[in-house]
C-alpha cells in the first residue's frame, strides 16, 4: 500500500511556460495542445525525470478551439512521451483552470493515487470560432442563419447578463476607483513587464516556441511575450475611450490582453523527489476556492486568498511576493485595496495587462513565475490568485525551497 503524504509534501520539480502570443499574433495558428506539449516536454526534461515517470496528466483548457481540444490532456500526455497507462484529465475552472490543474494534481498525490503529475494549462483564444447554432437541422425558407462569436459570448455571464468588463466597472463603482487610478496601474504593468524582460527575469521560466512561417516555409521563433506595449504612456492610455459603460473606467488599455500560450510543471511527492535525489523548486503550502456575487466576480481573490492563508497559518505580511491575475486594472486594484496588499510586493514583474491572459494558462504561469522569482531573489513565500468568471476566486500559497 502506498504511503499517503501530507499536503506539505507536494513539491514542484519544474515550472515553465511558452511566451504568450497576442490575439491574432504569431501563435494564432498553433494548436493549444501542441503549445502544451512544447511546455510539457521542457518541464519534464528540467524536472530530471523521464516521461514514463508521470502517473497522471492534468491540464486546464477553457475554450475548445481546435479539433483536438476535446482530447486535450490525453493528447498532451501521449505526445509528451508518457506511458499509455498514464491517465489524463482536462478540466475547466475558467480563469482559474491553471491553478486548479495544480490543485487537482496535488490532491491525487495526497490521496496516494499518484507520485508524479504533469499539470498546467493552455489556450488558443485566437482560434475561438464563430458558430451557427441549429444549422445541422436546416434553415427555414427566408430565414438567415445567425453567426455567434464564441469568444465574445464566452466573456459574458448570461446568468447575470453582464460582460466580464462590466463586473469590473461594478467594482470600480464600489471602491470609488477613478480612471486615473486604473490607468496608472495598467501603465505600471507594462513598465514592469518590459523591465523584467530587459533584466532577464523570465529567462528560467520561458521556453521559446518554433513557429512555422507560411511565407518562407521555415521555422521562426517566438522567444518573448508578444502582447506587451512598452511604448505605452499615461497620455496614450487616457486617450482611450471606455468600451463597456458611458463614463466608465475600463478600456482596451487597462484590461488584460487576449492571448495564446501554455504553461506546464511537474509536481511530485516529497518522498519521490528525495528518493530520486531531485532538487525541488518549491512546495505547495495551501490552496482555496471561494464563491462570490457574479456581478462582482473580480473580487473572488479576496475570500480565496484569506482562506488559503488561514489554512497555511500565514498572513499577507508573510508573503514575500503576491501575484493577482490582472483581468482588469479596476478589478486588481479592488482586490489590492480590500486585502491591503503592499504594492511593492504585488505583481512586481507586470501581469496580464502587459503579458496577456490566455485563460487556462494564466494560473500555471503565475505559479511558475512565483517559484522562479522567489528563488532568484532568495525569498520564501508567494501567493498567487485569480478571479473567475461566474463569481469565484482561487488562490494558492507556495514556498521556495532554496
Amino acid at each position: 500500500m502506498r504511503e499517503k503524504p501530507e499536503p506539505r509534501d507536494v513539491v514542484f520539480l519544474s515550472a515553465v511556460r511558452t511566451p504568450f502570443g497576442t490575439f491574432g499574433g504569431k501563435l494564432k495558428g498553433m494548436s493549444p495542445v501542441d503549445l502544451a506539449v512544447h511546455a510539457s516536454k521542457n518541464a519534464i526534461d528540467r524536472a530530471g525525470i523521464t516521461p514514463t515517470d508521470i502517473d497522471q496528466t492534468i491540464f486546464g483548457n477553457v475554450l475548445y478551439t481546435t479539433n483536438d481540444s476535446i482530447y486535450f490532456a490525453r493528447h498532451v500526455a501521449l505526445k509528451s512521451g508518457c506511458r499509455q497507462e498514464t491517465s489524463a484529465l482536462t478540466l475547466n475552472r475558467l480563469c482559474g483552470s491553471g491553478f486548479q490543474a495544480i490543485v487537482s494534481g496535488a490532491q491525487e498525490i495526497i490521496l496516494g493515487d499518484a507520485q508524479v503529475c504533469l499539470v498546467g494549462g493552455a489556450e488558443s483564444m485566437s482560434q475561438a470560432p464563430h458558430v451557427t447554432r441549429g444549422l445541422r437541422w436546416g434553415t427555414p425558407l427566408g430565414s438567415a442563419p445567425v453567426m455567434e462569436d464564441v469568444l465574445w459570448e464566452g466573456l459574458t455571464d448570461s446568468y447575470v447578463g453582464l460582460g466580464m468588463a462590466e463586473t469590473a466597472e461594478n467594482l470600480a463603482d464600489r471602491y470609488k476607483l477613478d480612471r486615473g487610478c486604473v490607468d496608472e496601474f495598467a501603465l505600471r504593468s507594462q513598465q514592469l513587464a518590459k523591465a523584467a524582460w530587459d533584466e532577464g527575469v523570465f529567462k528560467d521560466e520561458v521556453v521559446a516556441v518554433p513557429v512555422p512561417n507560411a511565407k518562407t516555409g521555415k521555422l521562426d521563433e517566438l522567444s518573448s511575450d508578444e502582447h506587451m506595449r512598452p511604448d505605452t504612456t499615461a497620455e496614450k492610455l487616457s486617450a482611450l475611450k471606455p468600451v463597456f459603460r458611458k463614463g466608465g473606467v475600463v478600456t482596451a488599455g487597462n484590461a488584460s490582453g487576449i492571448g495564446d500560450g501554455a504553461a506546464a510543471m511537474v509536481i511530485a511527492s516529497e518522498k519521490f523527489a528525495r528518493e530520486r535525489k531531485l532538487e525541488p523548486l518549491g512546495r505547495l503550502v495551501s490552496w482555496a476556492v471561494a464563491g462570490v456575487d457574479p456581478s462582482v466576480m473580480g473580487i473572488g481573490p479576496v475570500p480565496s486568498s484569506k482562506a488559503a492563508l488561514a489554512k497555511a497559518g500565514l498572513s499577507i505580511d508573510d508573503m514575500d511576493l503576491i501575484e493577482v491575475n490582472e483581468a482588469f486594472a479596476a478589478q486588481t486594484c479592488a482586490v489590492e485595496r480590500e486585502l491591503s496588499l503592499p504594492r511593492e510586493r504585488l505583481n512586481v514583474h507586470g501581469g496580464a495587462i502587459a503579458l496577456s491572459h490566455p485563460l487556462a494558462a494564466s494560473g500555471a504561469r503565475i505559479t511558475a513565475h512565483l517559484l522562479h522569482a522567489l528563488r532568484a531573489q532568495g525569498l520564501r513565500y508567494g501567493l498567487g490568485t485569480a478571479c473567475i468568471g461566474g463569481g469565484q476566486g482561487i488562490a494558492l500559497v507556495v514556498e521556495s525551497l532554496r
